[in-house]
């Protein structure tokens, strides 16, 4: 009898957890807040394959209530979704709508052209971000943010919930290590929506010369930062799952090394391995895929860690976690050579480098940034929208 009423209520649990998710709202859901912003005015739509509400793209949307919507801006990955991790999308036409696409992942600049923004009076955006400094998404809001000013247009944020929300950990990013996967002084997951980030750049004075945007965030609706938020649709190809959404935390490091994460597989960013490692009896041979063209050791069998077997719970639990890069290090004995300097752009911190050449272990590690974390949360207290 106490098994089944056990089972009972972990089922209940269950259904209560879906019930919970299926409630939030995303910002582009609630129209009744920013079709009457729009109205009799040139929109530039900053989206991808992700800005779905139900079954309909927020593009359709907004045509549908009747706004002019004059530029669709696509970022990394495209207006679609299918391009490889850092690959130039060039600019094209919507074939759906006829509407141009200015993309901004095709020049050196990242920036939309003035006779593109001489066709703009407002810049939405509505993408699903996965809540970790290095991925690019809020990186190209925050370009869009600057020539907003620029230009002097407005700016809607149209929010979804951050599947990574939950927690905050990783060192904060040196700024002396700025770039294309890291904008601004953050830990590697910040726990913050884009509509929280957004409005943490205007009020920290983190956009160019300091200058503020005009900001409008419409937030989700019965989101908090502890809520359990699924992806309905994948976020960028490499990406597939919740389980590389939450592994990617602790993985995405291996891009500043030989080791493959799994980048033409069935489970990029929940293996790794190399064709040189010793000892392990799983084995991959990263291909030639859509999504991943020519991903890292390309048709070479590599002998590694599959690590697709780890709850949710054990993944999130240990946070950013360093034990996969040591493990790795060691395993090929390399030295130095183990790491190029896209290494340090990634966590952001030139000592983590030196800390694992010392020996330390992934706890001495994390206990590292522990204070900055700490400080990190009080700094980002008034700009969250959700309950922590």
């Amino acid at each position: 009898m106490k098994k089944l009423l056990s089972i009972l209520f972990l089922a209940l649990c269950a259904l209560c957890a879906v019930s919970a998710t299926a409630q939030i709202r995303v910002g582009a859901e609630q129209t009744d807040k920013y079709i009457p912003l729009l109205k009799d005015r040139r929109v530039a739509l900053l989206s991808n394959h992700t800005g779905m509400v139900g079954n309909e793209h927020v593009l359709d949307l907004m045509l549908r209530n009747g706004i002019n919507v004059t530029t669709i801006f696509s970022p990394e990955h495209g207006f679609r979704g299918t391009a490889d991790a850092g690959e130039h999308v060039k600019s094209s036409v919507d074939e759906k709508t006829g509407i141009p696409i200015a993309s901004l992942y095709e020049g050196k600049t990242r920036e939309p052209r003035q006779d593109v923004m001489d066709n703009i009076d407002v810049i939405v955006v509505d993408i699903q971000d996965v809540g970790l400094r290095y991925y690019t998404y809020y990186c190209t809001m925050l370009n869009l943010m600057n020539v907003s000013v620029k230009y002097g247009k407005s700016f809607v944020v149209l929010d979804r919930p951050n599947p990574n929300g939950m927690y905050v950990d990783g060192p904060i990013l040196d700024m002396k290590y700025e770039s294309g996967v890291g904008r601004l002084p953050i830990p590697i997951v910040h726990g913050m929506t884009l509509g929280e980030l957004a409005m943490m750049a205007n009020g920290e004075g983190w956009l160019k010369d300091g200058k503020k945007a005009d900001l409008t965030v419409i937030p989700c609706e019965n989101y908090t930062h502890q809520s359990r938020y699924r992806l309905p649709v994948a976020p960028s190809p490499n990406l597939p799952n919740m389980r590389s959404i939450y592994l990617y935390a602790s993985t995405c490091f291996f891009e500043g090394t030989p080791v493959s994460l799994g980048r033409g597989t069935d489970k990029p960013f929940q293996i790794y391995g190399h064709p040189d490692m010793k000892g392990y009896s799983f084995s991959f041979t990263p291909r030639s895929i859509p999504g991943a063209k020519n991903p890292p050791q390309l048709d070479k069998l590599c002998y590694g860690v599959d690590l697709s077997n780890l709850s949710d719970e054990e993944i999130i639990a240990k946070g950013v976690n360093f034990e996969y890069v040591i493990d790795a290090y060691r395993n090929l004995n390399i030295g130095d050579k183990f790491f190029t300097r896209f290494f340090e752009l990634l966590t952001g911190k030139a000592e983590i480098r030196e800390m694992i050449k010392a020996g330390k272990s992934a706890e001495e590690i994390k206990a590292s940034w522990k204070d900055d974390v700490e400080k990190f949360k009080i700094q980002r207290r008034p700009y969250l929208l959700y309950a922590e």
